[in-house]
């Protein structure tokens, strides 16, 4: 009887210790995923994403076959009211879904391979860490190392190995010992991954947000070592309103929201190529120049930067990525109102802010082939009539 009692107790003991370990365990795990996620969920894995299958589509107009990728982004042009009218300078942002972080389409290949001919060629005007923001860098790559492959996981695939890896399917490229990464170093292994660029700030103690490295690979119309150690408001010195008008709101969103609630916006620019890094029109502004007499207008390039905006946990690093989609304007006329819209905006719009868009550029080439385009879109039905309608963006 005592032997059984004591046998009794002994089992009684044992289950106690195996489930005081399966619970430190698991808290543990929880709040190891708290660390790195900050309370967001995991993305939805999408197991179906192929990014090189294309779907047949017949263009009933010009009787021609057309296979289009599946792998593709979401319309940008309608997610965040990218173009609208009356167009105010704003922030115009809304709350983010993990899944729409880190989008994929099917150049993902060709921004990597030009991402890295820009870091070679141009080193610190498009990648740097200041001291500060280097545990942040080392942080970034982490997340985006965990997100990618439950995100994507027919591109992606972790590396079980010492420090740790990942796997990108796309390249083909397998990034080892990671583990212990920072700064620089941090922000190479995120640029052989995806198409976006990531900015990276922090508030300083003197309450306010500096910008203080990151990957700018694709800025279009600046550099990072322009940017880098300088404050909100000293960067956004030369777009109009912005100081006077949103700085405050802007800088107090940016240091009070948290890890868990991340959110995005949409700008937009018209150039004249798809040199993500620097675009042509940029340069002949600076130089006094005009856009080639060849340039037709259905050559020009709607560029949409999808940019996001998180916290990182453990670092408070603010992390701005910046994914730019660029649609030539003749793309546009598969888009309804959009380019009635637009036309609207350029010609309606404020002088300054246009201006510095350099819309006197571009402006009095372009807005002729706009209203042909809005034109066939009522002819063919994709719009009853323009103008009533264009509020829709508002």
């Amino acid at each position: 009887m005592t032997f059984s009692l004591a046998l009794e107790a002994l089992l009684i003991s044992c289950m106690g210790l195996l489930f005081w370990y399966l619970y430190t365990r698991t808290a543990a795990r929880k709040t190891d995923r708290l660390g790195l996620t900050g309370g967001l969920p995991d993305p939805d894995p999408l197991h179906d994403f192929d990014i090189v299958s294309t779907e047949y589509m017949r263009d009933y107009e010009t009787q021609i076959d057309i296979y289009q990728a599946t792998a593709t982004t979401r319309n940008h042009l309608y997610v965040n009211k990218v173009v609208r009218f009356p167009y105010y300078q704003t922030m115009s942002h809304q709350p983010m879904d993990t899944n729409n972080w880190i989008e994929i389409d099917k150049d993902l290949k060709w921004y990597i391979e030009q991402k890295t001919r820009v870091i070679e060629e141009q080193g610190k005007n498009v990648i740097d860490s200041l001291p500060e923001n280097d545990a942040g860098c080392g942080e970034l790559m982490e997340i985006l190392v965990d997100y990618l492959p439950k995100r994507y996981p027919t591109l992606f695939e972790k590396i079980d190995c010492k420090g740790g890896g990942i796997w990108n399917k796309v390249t083909d490229e397998k990034l080892v010992g990671l583990e212990g990464k920072v700064g620089v170093d941090a922000l190479l292994v995120c640029s052989r991954l995806v198409e976006d660029d990531f900015l990276m700030g922090r508030e300083r103690e003197d309450g306010h947000v500096y910008f203080t490295g990151g990957l700018v690979a694709f800025p279009g119309f600046y550099l990072l070592s322009k940017k880098i150690n300088k404050s909100l408001r000293i960067v956004h010195d030369p777009v109009p309103y912005f100081n006077e008008k949103i700085l405050f709101s802007v800088e107090r969103k940016l240091k009070r929201f948290q890890p868990n609630e991340p959110f995005e916006r949409t700008s937009w620019e018209i150039v004249d190529d798809r040199d993500l890094f620097f675009h042509n029109i940029a340069r002949i502004e600076s130089d006094g120049k005009e856009l080639s007499e060849k340039q037709h207008p259905k050559d020009l390039y709607f560029r949409v930067d999808h940019q996001t905006f998180r916290k990182l946990p453990k670092t408070k690093a603010i992390i701005f990525g910046v994914h730019p989609i660029m649609k030539r304007l003749e793309d546009l006329a598969d888009s309804p109102l959009v380019p009635a819209l637009l036309a609207k905006v350029h010609e309606e719009g404020d002088r300054k802010i246009m201006d510095y868009k350099l819309a006197p550029l571009y402006q009095e080439r372009m807005l002729p082939y706009l209203h042909e385009l809005a034109a066939q879109q009522i002819e063919k039905g994709l719009v009853r009539y323009a103008c009533p309608q264009l509020r829709l963006f508002h």
